[in-house]
C-alpha cells in the first residue's frame, strides 16, 4: 500500500508541478518510508508554492521531529494546528507534538501534551504509548504503567507495530530512546 501511495503522490507531482497538496501527499509518503531528507524538501517546496497551506506545515514538523529537530519540527506543527485547527489529522499532528517534546527531553510537556490529545481522541491508542513512555521517563510508574496497559488492550497489534518492530521513519536513537521510556513504564521484556 505505501509503494502505491508514493506512486500516485509522484504521478500528482508529474502532472502538475506546482500543485502544492500533490507535493505534500509526496511528503508524507516519503517520510512513512524514512526518506527524512526527501521529505523535508517536498514539504518546503510545497511551502514555497502555498506558505499558508497548513497540511504542508504539518508534514514539514514530521519530518524535523522524526530526523533529529524537534525544537522546529513543533514550531511547523504549532502553525499547521493555527492554520486549520479542523484538520482531519489534527489527532495525529497532537501526537507528533507528544513526540515532538518526548524527543526534545521535556517529558512534563509531553505527558501533557498526551494527555489533551487523549481528552479530544479516547480511542487513539498510539498517543497512549507515548504518554507511557514520558511518565516513566519522570519516574511515575503508576500512572505509566495505566497508559501502557491502555496502548496495548486499545491496539495490540499496533503497539507491536510501533515498539517490538522500528518503523522506518524512526531512527533507531529515537526507538531507542522511546523504548527506554516504555521499559521505565514496565513494559515486559520479550
Amino acid at each position: 500500500m505505501q509503494r502505491s501511495a508514493e506512486k500516485l503522490a509522484r504521478r500528482a507531482v508529474a502532472l502538475n508541478e506546482h500543485d502544492a497538496e500533490a507535493r505534500s501527499s509526496l511528503a508524507f509518503t516519503l517520510l512513512m518510508r524514512g526518506d527524512h531528507e526527501g521529505a523535508l524538501a517536498e514539504a518546503e517546496h510545497a511551502l514555497g508554492l502555498s506558505p499558508n497551506l497548513a497540511v504542508a506545515h504539518g508534514e514539514k514538523g514530521a519530518a524535523l521531529i522524526f530526523s533529529g529537530g524537534p525544537r522546529e519540527g513543533l514550531n511547523a506543527l504549532q502553525t499547521c494546528i493555527r492554520l486549520d485547527p479542523y484538520d482531519a489529522l489534527l489527532r495525529v499532528r497532537l501526537l507528533y507534538k507528544s513526540i515532538g517534546l518526548y524527543f526534545f527531553g521535556d517529558y512534563e510537556a509531553a505527558a501533557g501534551a498526551a494527555k489533551a490529545a487523549i481528552r479530544s481522541y479516547p480511542d487513539f491508542p498510539n498517543i497512549y504509548r507515548w504518554l507511557a513512555a514520558a511518565l516513566g521517563q519522570m519516574g511515575r510508574t503508576l500512572e505509566a504503567k495505566e497508559a501502557l496497559e491502555k496502548a496495548i488492550a486499545i491496539a495490540p497489534a499496533s503497539f507491536d507495530m510501533h515498539v517490538r518492530n522500528r518503523v522506518p521513519w524512526m531512527r533507531p536513537e529515537d526507538h531507542a530512546h522511546m523504548l527506554e521510556g516504555l521499559r521505565k513504564a514496565g513494559m515486559p521484556e520479550e
